[in-house]
């Protein structure tokens, strides 16, 4: 295949779910083949030794930076084909200049901050977060002489600006404002454009993980951010079958980033590059079915009488949620937060082994339907104490919507709460085990 990135066009009014078929890729390039093949190779050969010196020289950035004609192939740590269509195709989504794929989304978030932050220097970010997200924020870059400190998920600007003055008073300039909207688990929304001017004022960059909503109900680009994130891992790969993250904002700011994935070895596998090829042309579809059926899922979840509340994007009362929601969100997303009523752990597992057609698993953003107890597993890492200020309790149960019949989902859900109901509090293990259908 012979492949040029040079003079790619977005053709105009073509949206991105059309242009995902083809975008980046012509089958003339590969003997008429319909989809990209997958090269998977670890090195290219160079069709001269000068050919090699230039590539390199672009590659190493020895020489000024040609946007138009990036460095040829050399090797699919620095560069390969699978992952340059990717990247042109990701950018379409979320109307960025530049992107870079990684081996996941932790790999995505940790490099890009080593990429962004130096040691003496903070980040402020907003709490909760997905648990990795966390320990990396509060136990890793900590002991790598990184400043953080946290803010509320859904604060205002004044309370974003406050965590910048504490690392400031500790001697460290914020270099980046960092969000998880909605938060992870409790689907709090946050205001992306407040968080961007927060951050440029004080000369800091805006970063935002946008793996629940985005890229077809959220584009923080739009509202201000300089860095959009996502673990490709779930809506974007949707099969449950590829690890992957995304890293996606300006070019020269994706070049920093760059060359921190080369050295780091971040970089995504082929394979994974060219299955994720796959999934990005039926995202639109996959995103938009979860979407409804967990807006179907939330609205009856919302009048059953061992629910106590739903944490959904755009369904909360508090004014200010509603208010972010309407500026920045299209659409709610497949994740669906709520806590049982008059319930503890033992409550909360009970009802999360009688599910069947639902999945005990963590991740999200696949065809099929998964539950979990964050307080044990995603957001096991976090103490308890903290947990408890953040909103993350015993009784909280993440579910993310996936694209079955939603009438079979909510059938599911109700037999689990029957089989709740038919054990009364403190029952042994065996009363428990004979309740269960």
């Amino acid at each position: 295949m012979r492949r040029r990135r040079e003079g790619l066009k977005r053709l105009e009014g073509e949206r991105p779910e059309s242009q995902m078929m083809s975008y980046g890729y012509h089958p003339e390039w590969s003997e008429g083949a319909i989809k990209p093949p997958l090269f998977q190779t670890s090195t290219f050969v160079f069709p001269s030794a000068e050919k090699g010196k230039e590539f390199f020289a672009q590659a190493y950035g020895l020489v000024g930076a040609d946007p138009a004609h990036p460095p040829g192939l050399i090797y699919s740590r620095l560069n390969n084909p699978d992952l340059e269509i990717l990247e042109d195709r990701l950018n379409l989504w979320d109307r960025a200049e530049a992107s870079a794929v990684f081996s996941s989304g932790m790999a995505a978030i940790s490099t890009s901050l080593l990429a962004l932050v130096r040691p003496g220097e903070g980040i402020a970010f907003a709490r909760p977060v997905y648990g990795g997200t966390d320990y990396l924020l509060e136990t890793l870059l900590p002991e790598l002489g990184i400043a953080t400190r946290s803010f509320p998920a859904g604060s205002d600007r004044q309370a974003m600006a406050a965590a910048c003055e504490a690392l400031a008073a500790v001697g460290a300039a914020c270099r980046v404002v960092y969000l998880e909207t909605p938060a992870n688990p409790t689907m709090t929304l946050t205001d992306i454009a407040e968080a961007a001017a927060v951050a440029h004022g004080r000369g800091a960059l805006c970063a935002v993980d946008n793996t629940f909503l985005g890229p077809l109900y959220q584009t923080p680009l739009a509202h201000g951010a300089d860095l959009v994130l996502y673990s490709a891992t779930k809506y974007l790969g949707g099969h449950s079958d590829l690890l992957a993250g995304v890293a996606l904002g300006g070019r020269e700011l994706i070049d920093r980033i760059r060359g921190y994935r080369s050295i780091l070895g971040t970089m995504l596998d082929p394979h994974s590059a060219w299955l994720l090829l796959r999934s990005l042309e039926t995202a639109k579809l996959r995103m938009t079915c979860s979407r409804k059926n967990a807006e179907r899922v939330a609205a009856w979840l919302a009048h059953h009488p061992r629910v106590a509340r739903v944490l959904y994007p755009g369904s909360s009362d508090d004014p200010r949620q509603q208010a972010i929601y309407r500026r920045q969100c299209s659409g709610s997303g497949g994740v669906v937060a709520f806590e049982l009523a008059r319930a503890g752990e033992p409550e909360a597992f009970r009802f999360l082994n009688a599910v069947h057609l639902i999945k005990l698993a963590v991740s999200l953003g696949g065809n099929e339907s998964l539950i979990e107890h964050p307080a044990t597993m995603t957001h096991a890492d976090v103490p308890p104490e903290e947990q408890a200020a953040l909103g993350i309790t015993p009784a909280l149960v993440r579910l993310a919507v996936g694209i079955e019949h939603p009438d079979d989902l909510i059938r599911d859900l109700e037999q689990a709460f029957a089989a709740l109901e038919a054990v009364p509090a403190g029952a042994g293990e065996a009363a428990v085990a004979a309740a269960l259908p």
